[in-house]
This record gives C-alpha cells, sequence and structure tokens, in this order.
C-alpha cells in the first residue's frame, strides 16, 4: 500500500474552519504535514471558534497546526498572514485555497455587491494567496484552488459564483505556467454535489433534481475531494500541472 507523506512540510488552507477546508486541513496533518489554520474575523466570532475545534482535532491525533486570521479578498492581510507563517515555521511549502462565499440569485435579481462580494473572495482573494505564497514558497511546492462544477457547467443563479469559479481555473493554468521554473506545480480541484453547509443551503427539490443528473447517484463527501486534494500535495503528483480535476460523481465528464 503506497502511503503519502508530507512531514515536516507546511501547508496553508484558506477557510479552513469548517467544510472542505476543515477536512483538507485534517488530511494534510494526519500525512505528517504541519498546518497553517486560516480562517476569516468574523462579528459572532463563529469561524474562529470552529478553527480551533480544527486546531483540537489536529493535535488530538498527533499533529500540528496553528491559527492565522485573514481575509482573502485584502491584500495586505494575506501579506501579513503569509509573513507571519514564514515567522512561526520558517518555511512554506504548499497552499490550498479554499476560502469561498455563494449569494446565489438570477442575473436580472443580482445586486452588484452580490456579485463583487463573490469575485472578490473567491477570485481576488484566490489571487492574493497564490501571489503572495509563490513569492516565498520552496522550491517544488504545491499550489491546489479549489474551483467547482459550476466554473465549467454555470449553474442557473450563480452568475457571480460561476464566474468566479471559472476565473479559478483559468488562473490555475496561468500560474502553472509561470511557476514552473520553480518546480512548483498549480492544479485546481472541481467538485460537484458535496455534503456540506453550502449544499445543506440548497432546496430539497433542487438537491433531487441535481442528484438526477450524477451517474453515481449519490452527494460527494468532504474526504472525497480532501484526499485528491492530498495526492496532488504528494510526491505522488510531482508530473501533474496545470490540471482540473473533477470529484463530482460523473455529472461533468
Amino acid at each position: 500500500m503506497i502511503e503519502i507523506h508530507l512531514s515536516e512540510k507546511v501547508f496553508l488552507v484558506t477557510g479552513a474552519s469548517r467544510g472542505l477546508g476543515a477536512e483538507t486541513m485534517l488530511r494534510l496533518c494526519q500525512a505528517g504535514a504541519v498546518g497553517a489554520v486560516n480562517y476569516v474575523a468574523d462579528p459572532d466570532e463563529r469561524n474562529r471558534r470552529d478553527a480551533e475545534e480544527v486546531l483540537k482535532r489536529i493535535t488530538a491525533s498527533g499533529g500540528r497546526a496553528r491559527l492565522y486570521q485573514a481575509d482573502v479578498s485584502d491584500a495586505g492581510q494575506v501579506e501579513e498572514m503569509v509573513g507571519q507563517i514564514l515567522a512561526d515555521h520558517g518555511r512554506l511549502d504548499g497552499i490550498v485555497n479554499n476560502a469561498g462565499i455563494i449569494r446565489d440569485r438570477t442575473a436580472r435579481k443580482m445586486t452588484g455587491q452580490e456579485w463583487q462580494s463573490v469575485i472578490d473572495i473567491n477570485l481576488t482573494g484566490t489571487f492574493h494567496v497564490c501571489k503572495y505564497a509563490a513569492e516565498v514558497m520552496s522550491e517544488g511546492g504545491r499550489i491546489v484552488n479549489i474551483s467547482s462544477i459550476s466554473g465549467v457547467l454555470g449553474l442557473f443563479g450563480q452568475a457571480n459564483y460561476a464566474a468566479s469559479k471559472a476565473g479559478v481555473i483559468a488562473l490555475t493554468k496561468v500560474l502553472a505556467r509561470e511557476l514552473a521554473r520553480k518546480q512548483i506545480t498549480v492544479n485546481a480541484v472541481a467538485p460537484g454535489l458535496i455534503e456540506t453547509d453550502m449544499f445543506r443551503q440548497i432546496p430539497e427539490e433542487a438537491q433531487q433534481r441535481m442528484l438526477g443528473q450524477i451517474p453515481l447517484g449519490r452527494v460527494g463527501q468532504p474526504a472525497n475531494v480532501a484526499d485528491t486534494v492530498l495526492f496532488l500535495c504528494s510526491d505522488l503528483a510531482a508530473y501533474i500541472t496545470g490540471q482540473v480535476i473533477h470529484v463530482n460523481g460523473g455529472w461533468y465528464m
């Protein structure tokens, strides 16, 4: 059996307080990585509390990690976060850009703020983290950007989200070319219908419609996405770059 070892490598996962981000951070730390658990401050401090729970789960399983607060849409906060990770650990070996939001509405009814907020976090935030992390990342580093099936199918009511996730795919391909000289691989993972908080916000009728289009006939689990990210972060994927890995049960082929 092949095992993945990321011993002592430092990985940052954005939006790691819950859902796909939390599961991915746990997987990386279980493989021996030192985790940088990013969350964004919110008025009721739910994100921090959830991030602290992720930290407890990591340490309980023998892993190591620290919390880092930053709003990825703010370039200054991202630059400061990357600097703090370097100060704490002396290196940064990989990043997983998972932070994202949805503000679903038909294009006709969508407000300018609903459009811009999604673009700012999902796309511009990914750019900020890639930009500042790549400047200090170790030779042979790993970047994995979380896109979405919406970025290739253009799901109804998701003009802002689909545009942001399609942009993430394009950004991934550009960075794969630009960072190849440092042997840094850059790939995207595009999840389909995954059982997360976002999925639970979808009306039951819409969920059933989507399930009817999935050949495997079931909702994916966060672990399905996290395991794919883990593979891309490992030495097993050293010759894979500029690719989009679809994790969707066959919904998009």
